[in-house]
């Protein structure tokens, strides 16, 4: 074994993939408070001194015990290039808790009566109880996570975060891209640049971090010399806060809120076991041979410390290891980032940087994001399940305008609530199948998707024993509810137009269920050329 000086904790190539990895925590962070404090007008001062400080927590404890884990299989293995997992924020979910739960939680609080200190300590309870139930969650699936990737379809799981992708982390953030076009644009088309045609830069340094300065400077410079923007104004100077993020049980009392948005977090908290294993088998691929249940549950605490400590995003590794180990990384930038963002929540310098960073500049990384989920959903997906992938798309669509339509600049709360009233002589009332088709979106797609991939693999009676689970989880609301907040319920206290469309939509399963298994029992043929078409895919 090669002696432990060897073994350096910190290399030249450590200094790219702090900035590359500080740039994403950053980003996720940034957009985070532009969406509560610019889309729903949450509080800055609860998103800063809150909501940050624990959230920045994790993503210090996640980076440590990664970089210990590094040190250890370097030690273990006597080489010296072993490169550390990356470990940052969600994406996909933070932004999804954003603009899907705590945006919306936040205004729902404000209309049933409570002042905006009240709605906005609610929302943060919530936050915190959210991270619990999913840290809990990925804590016991880490050890059933080979298990979960057997049952489920690649192309369900892909599908139903690839459709939430296109829709609400492409659509939305390209919205408030453009609400700052010359700004926003130039951003974009950088990051295209950089990301997608791979484009040389005139200086080193990390594209994003880039694309990131030429935004933020186009984007002051512009506005200053009155050419940006309607309304430009600069922030106010942030001060720099003390705030330690000690453990607290009031996530206790926002568990009783995560009630009606566990259709979103149970699937948010099994997409990051998913995607720990696919990149502890990406990280195995490069050459360094992590245990994967090792990288599950040290997200898991991560996630769980944030949430104990305030935090309300949850942490995840990321799948650029190989990146990272390709710029020269091994241990240290992990070590750094850790230390860097989590210092910056307990100091208050993070919440400052995120202040002057805009929503146009940050909007297009979120974007790129969306896009890149997507096409990994039919990339990563045997083609022959392509269709499968599409269809999972569509309940995201059905959600995307109920965000829009439940916003009361848009349509009058008591509008919306009167969803379920009244029928025309030509089926279910529009808004009530969209709300209803909504609600639930990522299980529903997930069941749609498993099914279709079943069929198409001739697995009939499997499709069939799918579509009646999707039958039970309609019945109570977690996937279709027919209340409009989404909440689920049981089954016999509805009443009226509710009560009917539930068991219209959970008999619509049923048939379609029973039908399948009639038709297993004839004699089929066998599925042709399943095995050339993924050579060929």
């Amino acid at each position: 074994m090669p002696p432990i000086t060897q073994r350096r904790w910190f290399v030249p190539g450590d200094l790219n993939g702090f900035f590359g990895l500080v740039v994403d925590n950053l980003s996720i962070l940034g957009f985070i408070s532009a969406a509560l404090i610019g889309i729903f007008g949450f509080p800055a001062d609860v998103v800063f001194t809150r909501m940050f400080p624990g959230t920045a927590f994790g993503v210090l404890i996640g980076n440590l015990i990664y970089t210990w884990m590094a040190h250890r299989l370097a030690r273990e293995s006597g080489r010296s290039d072993v490169t550390a997992m990356p470990l940052g924020l969600d994406a996909p979910t933070s932004i999804g808790m954003a603009l899907l739960v705590l945006g919306p939680a936040f205004v729902a609080f404000k209309q049933q009566g409570m002042d905006e200190a009240a709605a906005a300590n609610a929302t943060w309870q919530l936050g915190m109880a959210s991270l619990v139930v999913m840290g809990l969650l990925k804590l016991v699936l880490s050890f059933f996570g080979d298990a979960i990737t057997r049952a489920v379809p690649r192309a369900a799981l892909l599908g139903s975060i690839g459709g939430a992708a296109l829709a609400l982390l492409g659509f939305l953030p390209l919205i408030e891209t453009l609400r700052s076009p010359v700004v926003g644009l130039v951003t974009f088309g950088l990051l295209m640049y950089v990301l997608v045609a791979k484009g040389k830069l005139p200086i080193r340094m990390p594209g994003v971090l880039f694309a990131f300065i030429v935004g933020t400077v186009l984007y002051y410079g512009l506005g200053i010399a009155g050419l940006g923007t309607p309304g430009f104004k600069l922030p106010d100077a942030a001060p720099l806060r003390f705030t330690l993020p000690l453990p607290t049980l009031q996530f206790l009392d926002g568990l009783p809120y995560t009630v009606p948005y566990l259709p979103l977090l149970l699937p948010f908290g099994l997409l990051m076991v998913v995607g720990g294993i696919n990149v502890s088998e990406s990280a195995r691929a490069a050459g360094d041979n992590y245990r994967t249940r090792d990288v599950l549950l040290a997200e898991a605490v991560a996630t769980l410390v944030a949430g104990f400590c305030g935090g309300v995003a949850q942490t995840t590794p990321y799948i650029g290891q190989p990146a990272y180990k390709h710029m020269g990384a091994r241990m240290g930038y992990t070590l750094l980032t850790g230390l860097f963002i989590g210092l910056g929540g307990i100091f208050g310098y993070v919440s400052g940087l995120v202040q002057w960073l805009p929503i146009a500049v940050l909007a297009p990384i979120i974007v790129y994001v969306g896009m890149d989920i997507t096409v990994q959903a039919f990339h990563d997906s045997p083609r022959r399940h392509a269709l499968a992938v599409a269809l999972a798309f569509l309940p995201s669509v059905a959600y995307l305008l109920v965000i829009k339509l439940g916003n009361p600049a848009w349509i009058a709360p008591d509008r919306f609530a009167a969803l379920y009233e009244g029928v025309d002589g030509h089926g279910l009332p529009d808004l009530a199948t969209i709300v209803t088709l909504g609600n639930g979106f990522i299980i529903t797609a997930m069941i749609w998707s498993t099914a279709l991939v079943a069929m198409i693999d001739h697995r009939f009676r499997r499709a069939a024993v799918v579509l009646l689970i999707g039958a039970v989880l309609t019945l109570f609301g977690f996937i279709h509810s027919v209340d409009p907040r989404g909440s689920i319920y049981w089954p016999w206290m509805l009443d009226g137009l509710r009560r009917a469309i539930a068991w219209q939509f959970a008999g619509a399963y049923v048939a379609l269920a029973v039908l399948l298994g009639l038709l297993s029992l004839q004699r089929q043929s066998p599925p042709e050329h399943l095995e050339s078409t993924d050579r060929a895919h």
